[in-house]
């Protein structure tokens, strides 16, 4: 399954590593693809939406 959320927030590269690493460390993701310039995250897994906006929102950027 794979889940595109939008993600507003990231400004340089750093925030782009930020996002990715908190969702590659959710135990289902298999893949993270994140990118500054679309604004968005592309994760394959079997998780639901609201986890990974969680954890999004934890490291302190909006998603949706």
């Amino acid at each position: 399954m794979t889940t595109t959320l939008k993600v507003t927030g990231m400004t340089c590269n750093h925030c782009v590593m930020a996002v990715k690493n908190a969702l590659s460390a959710i135990p289902e993701v298999s893949q993270v693809e994140v990118s500054l310039e679309k604004g968005e995250a592309v994760v394959s897994g079997d998780v639901p939406r609201e986890v990974l906006v969680a954890a999004v929102k934890e490291e302190g950027y909006e998603a949706e």
